[in-house]
């Protein structure tokens, strides 16, 4: 695996060479000096999370038992919402 660093202004001024550059390894991208992106490949990046992951798969709550459950408490601010004449001018 071959790291790459490009400042920004290279990654800006040559994108095709940071995606080459990625199908061997990461690129970093930097600003000012530091490092600040990383671009990988998707299938790089597909390995490093695990694969194929649905956005509600991810905010779900885990699977636990009743007793569980019961251990969680969720109440909101009341909200008290006025009713004022609408402006018709």
């Amino acid at each position: 695996m071959t790291i790459t660093t490009l400042s920004s202004r290279e990654f800006n001024q040559d994108t095709s060479r940071a995606k080459k550059a990625a199908s061997k390894g990461p690129v970093f991208i930097t600003d000012r000096g530091k490092p600040a992106h990383v671009l990988l490949s998707i299938d790089e990046y597909r390995r490093i999370t695990g694969g194929h992951r649905k956005i509600a798969d991810a905010l779900a709550m885990p699977n636990l038992g009743d007793t569980e459950l019961e251990d969680i408490t969720f109440e909101l601010p009341r909200v008290n919402i006025g009713i004022r004449p609408a402006d018709l001018s």
